[in-house]
């Protein structure tokens, strides 16, 4: 298990750092605010993710939640240091930014990661306890 959340706080932290340095370098005049109780479900789900996703024996699920979890570190760290969520990518009216890819990007790694390792080891949901 401790390679498993490895990989998944190494992910974590690469995409908080991507995250942070693209909003730093991509000026933008898109912004929204985002309120304390979304900060505080941004980090309790990152929290959940890394401590609970790394239990299952899959090195894709360990990836996907932190992949996930940095998104969401990614938004509450920028939401503090601009006072509000930067947004740099505006396409059709829509404005989103890395952390909201990674999460998105994250979640669908995970589930997939997740459905294969269940598939995989099918005989052994069968077995009676």
């Amino acid at each position: 298990m401790p390679r498993r959340r490895l990989v998944a706080a190494g992910s974590a932290i690469v995409v908080i750092a991507i995250d942070l340095v693209h909003e730093r370098l991509t000026p933008t005049p898109f912004h929204h605010a985002r309120s304390a109780a979304v900060f505080v479900l941004a980090a309790g789900i990152a929290a959940a993710l890394l401590w609970f996703a790394p239990r299952v024996p899959s090195l894709g699920v360990s990836l996907g939640a932190g992949i996930a979890a940095g998104g969401a570190l990614g938004t509450l760290v920028s939401g503090i240091a601009w006072s509000g969520v930067p947004d740099p990518f505006v396409h059709a009216g829509i404005a989103f930014n890395v952390s909201d890819v990674a999460i998105a990007l994250g979640d669908a790694l995970l589930l997939g990661a997740v459905l294969f390792h269940g598939w995989r080891h099918r005989h052994e949901l069968r077995q009676p306890v």
